[in-house]
């Protein structure tokens, strides 16, 4: 294990002032939604019966227990439950339990359901493989898990106080290097801020970072905090900057406590995102009712790409047993592609809000090898694993992407329902950042070699 999971507690989740104690629960969740809600009183109406099911698709258990963090990548489990896509397949026993943070989600998923926790979820990339190896478990305990669909891409942004506007912090940082040498050198250094060390909120702003000659390790303080306290956390003038989803960066703008620097879709466009994953113990025991879970995620995510219905889906996750937002405005705007970034600069380009199941790439929800990829290759980047997972042609991280990632059952359960267009190739092949960087998972060694700023020799 490097020496920055070592420094890393399992539950050092730095709160800053602002944070309320009481919001942490038993176990670190937040409620979950009443049994009975709209949604499922009229799933009736909103899919087939489950009794429409063959008996060799029939799932073996209705019940399972799914994390989930109120931003926008949790949609397709929300809009499965609340339209009765989990109940149209047999899954009509399906628990979401929000999670008062990420470690908490890592937590629950380590005693899963039988001990009060969750047999997964939804999860920043690449948690499911540090689980599965034992890297940020209690004990380094190994609890393999498997990565079984994309949930979505875009739905993310980072957010800086207002304090700072007009000191050219935008999507190209040159103008604002001076600022960030200045705040260095002083008792009050640039404090930024992720939802997790080491995953996809945290490569975000490192990328964005980093781009701009600035290294987040030595030239800012990075902290972590949870997603719903940065509204919070920002009001208090203790951050400078939060890199978390939707609708928490937009929600800065509207409450006037700042402003967008960039959207995560301006930095990779179709850029992968959040992910199901689930306990490896569970599915191998539960093979079609996993392929059940994810026909109900499949049908949510085509519903949600229908933006006639994305005003309906933001009524629905505003709703207090999920987000528990005031106005649904927050996540509707974001949703029909439509940014205030709070600088003077507007984005009105659906190609730029979340998508769940096809871009312009094509598909959304299958997931990529070649994305698991990158995402092991950034954590070597930045030393949260070591070299040899990317050095001898990657031979380790492909192994364990191949133990952790099982596009073969998405596969199975697309052709099951008749899903056109799947994947033929695991690998959805060079991918392109804003600042021209490239990487080939063909050749990931390049890709790190390309990079100015890293803690990686390569």
């Amino acid at each position: 294990m490097t020496e920055f999971l070592r420094n890393v507690s399992r539950r050092k989740f730095i709160i800053t002032a602002g944070a309320s104690a009481s919001a942490v629960f038993l176990k670190g969740c937040l409620g979950n939604p009443p049994e009975t809600t709209a949604g499922n009183a009229q799933a009736a109406a909103t899919a087939q019966p489950a009794a429409n099911i063959s008996p060799e698709q029939a799932p073996e258990v209705t019940t399972i227990k799914l994390g989930y963090i109120p931003i926008v990548e949790s949609a397709p489990l929300i809009i499965a439950q609340e339209k009765g896509f989990f109940a149209k397949y047999g899954m009509t026993k399906v628990e979401l339990s929000k999670q008062a943070s990420w470690g908490s989600a890592r937590d629950n998923v380590e005693i899963g359901s039988a001990g009060g926790g969750i047999d997964g979820g939804q999860w920043q990339m690449p948690m499911p493989h540090l689980i599965t190896e034992g890297i940020i478990t209690k004990g380094n305990q190994k609890i393999p898990m498997y990565v079984l669909a994309q949930l979505n891409t875009h739905g993310n942004g980072i957010a800086i106080a207002s304090k700072h506007q007009g000191s050219g912090i935008s999507l190209q940082l040159a103008g604002a290097k001076s600022l960030f040498s200045k705040l260095k050198s002083s008792p009050t250094p640039f404090t930024a801020a992720q939802t997790f060390p080491a995953v996809n909120q945290d490569f975000w702003i490192r990328y964005w970072l980093a781009a701009g000659g600035i290294d987040p390790d030595a030239d800012i303080k990075l902290l972590t905090v949870p997603a719903a306290q940065t509204v919070a956390n920002m009001k208090t003038g203790t951050m400078d900057a939060f890199s978390t989803g939707d609708p928490w960066p937009y929600r800065i703008v509207k409450d006037k406590i700042g402003f967008l620097a960039t959207l995560t879709a301006e930095m990779w466009k179709n850029h992968p995102e959040e992910y199901l994953a689930i306990r490896a113990d569970w599915v191998d025991k539960h093979p079609k009712a996993t392929k059940a879970l994810l026909k109900g995620i499949m049908e949510a995510q085509q519903w949600l790409d229908n933006f006639d219905n994305r005003k309906e889906a933001a009524q629905i996750l505003s709703a207090r047993n999920y987000f528990n937002l005031n106005n649904p405005e927050i996540l509707a705007e974001p949703f029909a592609g439509k940014y205030d970034m709070g600088d003077g600069r507007t984005i009105d380009d659906k190609s730029m809000a979340a998508y769940y199941w096809k871009d312009e790439k094509g598909s959304v929800s299958y997931p990529y090898k070649s994305h698991d990829l990158w995402f092991i290759t950034e954590s070597v980047r930045w030393g949260f694993l070591p070299k040899d997972y990317i050095t001898n042609g990657a031979a380790k991280a492909k192994a364990l992407i191949d133990k952790v990632n099982r596009e073969d059952i998405w596969k199975e359960a697309a052709k099951e329902i008749s899903i056109a267009d799947i994947p033929t190739s695991t690998s959805r092949g060079v991918e392109e950042f804003f600042d021209g960087t490239k990487f080939d998972p063909e050749n990931p060694e390049a890709y790190l070699k390309s990079l100015k700023i890293k803690k990686v020799s390569v």
